[in-house]
């Protein structure tokens, strides 16, 4: 079974950055691609980044350039940089492993842009 915990949300004010990690545990990190998503109240939950165990990278549309994802394979850590945030970016930002037929979750972690 593999655990995925969060780290790092809070309030930050427009134009404001903030990073948030993800260390996962019972499994081999590396081979797992690992995403962040964000669910706002009110709409679905939306991707918005990942990283390939390869260390190949994706970004949504409206975070490109702003936002930057990493993983550390030694620490079993994914981060998510984020930088200009706007108040658009509200949401709970959730964890996520994915390998073949294997997906797991985070708890979540609130990110809240507002001045």
């Amino acid at each position: 079974q593999v655990q995925l915990v969060e780290s790092g949300g809070g309030l930050v004010q427009p134009g404001g950055s903030l990073r948030l990690s993800c260390a996962a545990s019972g499994t081999i990190f590396s081979l797992y691609a690992m995403g962040w998503y964000r669910q706002a109240p009110g709409k679905q939950r939306e991707l918005v980044a990942v990283t390939t165990s390869t260390g190949n990278t994706n970004y949504a549309d409206s975070v490109k350039g702003r936002f930057t994802i990493s993983r550390d394979n030694a620490k079993s850590t994914v981060y998510l940089q984020m930088n200009s945030l706007k108040p658009e970016d509200t949401a709970v930002y959730y964890c996520n492993a994915w390998r073949l037929d294997l997906n797991y979750w985070g708890q979540g972690t609130q990110v809240t842009v507002s001045s």
